[in-house]
């Protein structure tokens, strides 16, 4: 892969974990907590409203985008192994891969579909909630976590010569 490629791919792939961990890590820190504040129902109805919000073009870039360069990366990378950084290539990508895209898909997603097929004022929507906002939010400290590690682990690539990190 051509150095300057590289480059561009491993400060996409920092920034986008970046991003994502901000993303994340606001859920984890008060908008989940703001959310539990509300009465069950008008918390539930409005991460309802978020979860159909946040399927757009713009976070959808930076979700899915971040995901396939991780994959060129992480392949590059273990091709690569004797180079300079491909260590800490490879452990961003797993990092983001499985830390923050594949708990998304497994353990959170899920969620919101079987939360978005309740009706918030349901006699079981209180319940509901409660069960939901406990093991989202877990599950979203796990993802806040892995994207914040993968971001710090391209930066570190960044930082090293031949892995992305020397501009051509």
């Amino acid at each position: 892969m051509a150095d300057g490629l590289l480059f561009g791919l491993t400060l996409f792939s920092a920034l986008g974990a970046g991003l994502m961990a901000g993303v994340f890590f606001a859920f984890s820190a008060f908008v989940m907590k703001a959310l539990a504040r509300l009465t069950p129902a008008q918390g539930f109805a409005a991460m309802q409203s978020i979860n159909v919000a946040v399927i757009n073009r713009l976070f959808l870039s930076v979700f899915l985008g971040t995901a396939v360069v991780c994959v060129l990366l992480g392949a590059w990378s273990r091709f690569t192994w004797q180079k300079p950084g491909a260590a800490y290539l490879f452990a961003g990508s797993l990092c983001y891969l499985v830390g923050t895209f594949l708990v998304t898909v497994v353990f959170n997603v899920p969620r919101n579909d079987a939360l978005a097929a309740v009706d918030p004022g349901s006699d079981d929507g209180a319940s509901r909630w409660t069960a939901y906002l406990k093991a989202w939010t877990a599950w979203n400290h796990v993802r806040t976590a892995a994207a914040l590690a993968a971001a710090a682990f391209f930066s570190l690539a960044l930082s090293l010569p031949r892995t992305g990190g020397a501009a051509p």
